[in-house]
């Protein structure tokens, strides 16, 4: 009986380059167009409580990958592993439940005056920008982990770890600002 590698025990999608390539475009081009659907769909009234429940995926998502920092720092591969495979799980996670909640639920208008009011947009605007941008990021820092091609998933982490911290911090500070108003 032959051992499977780590690779192999994970998904082909994530192991194709093709299929990140494709996944980098295709996920937030989805989400834009999910969000886009004025007529919403009646999923039910428990839909309303998802964005507290985003807000906690994002909060948990800042602390994996901060958490995940410190123990490959301490040569912690396994525990930094786990944590950093929970992140991505938790950013899936968070993709469906965002998705489930804007295509049932009328769009939450910010209802903060002066400075503050510019803080949120600028907040709101940056992670959504970001966000598009670090799925890549992610996708191939899980590839090059799965492969064992580690010098290209530290030069991609460098890029990954600030953006997605960043996407995941400013989503809670987001949610945090416009909460009084669900």
């Amino acid at each position: 009986m032959s051992v499977k590698t780590q690779s192999q025990l994970y998904p082909t999608l994530l192991t194709n380059r093709r299929a990140i390539n494709i996944l980098s475009i295709a996920i937030p081009v989805a989400v834009a167009l999910l969000i886009g659907i004025r007529q919403k769909v009646p999923l039910g009234e428990w839909t309303s409580a998802l964005p507290h429940v985003i807000g906690m995926i994002n909060g948990a998502t800042s602390l994996l990958l901060i958490a995940a920092v410190v123990v490959i720092k301490q040569q912690k591969v396994e525990l930094h592993r786990k944590l950093m495979t929970t992140a991505f799980i938790l950013g899936s996670i968070f993709l469906v439940t965002y998705i489930v909640y804007h295509i049932s639920n009328p769009s939450t208008v910010y209802g903060g005056e002066g400075a503050i009011r510019y803080l949120y947009y600028f907040l709101l605007i940056s992670h959504i920008l970001l966000s598009i941008v670090v799925v890549r990021y992610v996708l191939l820092a899980m590839y090059y982990a799965l492969n064992k091609q580690f010098g290209d998933h530290r030069r991609i982490v460098k890029l990954a770890f600030p953006i997605w911290l960043y996407v995941s911090v400013t989503g809670v500070a987001v949610y945090l600002m416009i909460s009084p108003y669900y």
